[in-house]
């Protein structure tokens, strides 16, 4: 791809760093914000590098927040004892989306994969087990996507909470293995939390 200003070209760069984002829909985006105002462009810009300075990490469930703790943690409408697990950010608004679960969340930020480097001491475990030791937790939802990372996720953490008296469920097979839990339309998003079993009946399928 030549490129008649090096300016246009380095802005085209770094849009195709985004996941997703190839050079000529890079391209696109950029010739956009060439046709749009100075102060729109700037405005954009100062959005994006704003977001990246000033976002937090719920202290409690790792969510995003603009505060310590995130709007879901803190909301008295909100089950406190049951407390849905997922893998990453993304996961909590697809469930959100259903508008069928009032628990509340714990973000792992991630799953336990020795191929891409990432062990359990890297994981948002250790407050999960705090959690559910000190604050009540009644119930932990594994909401995990059904892949062999995922289940071998689940199974780390059924031995970790082994101890303490909690329930543990995990979504219904409504999702295909091997799927993303954040590709999963909401319909069957919802079921699989609504129609959640309890893990002895998960493991034995």
């Amino acid at each position: 791809m030549v490129f008649s200003s090096a300016l246009i070209e380095n802005a085209v760069n770094e849009f195709a760093k985004l996941p997703g984002i190839g050079k000529k829909t890079a391209l696109r985006l950029v010739l956009h914000l060439l046709k749009q105002e100075t102060v729109q462009v700037q405005q954009f810009g100062e959005a994006i590098a704003r977001m990246r300075q000033q976002i937090r990490f719920c202290k409690v469930c790792h969510n995003v927040s603009d505060e310590e703790i995130c709007g879901i943690c803190s909301s008295h409408s909100r089950q406190r004892h049951v407390v849905c697990l997922v893998e990453s950010i993304r996961d909590v608004m697809a469930i959100e989306n259903t508008q069928q679960f009032n628990g509340l969340y714990h973000v792992l930020g991630g799953i336990i994969s020795p191929i891409d480097g990432v062990g359990p001491e890297q994981l948002n475990i250790q407050s999960l087990v705090e959690r559910v030791q000190h604050q009540g937790v009644e119930e932990v939802i594994m909401a995990l996507s059904p892949t062999i990372e995922g289940d071998t996720t689940i199974y780390f953490l059924s031995k970790k909470l082994k101890d303490f008296p909690v329930k543990i469920t995990t979504i219904a097979r409504g999702i295909a293995f091997g799927g993303e839990l954040e590709y999963a339309d909401e319909m069957t998003l919802a079921r699989s939390i609504s129609n959640r079993l309890p893990l002895d009946s998960y493991v034995k399928q």
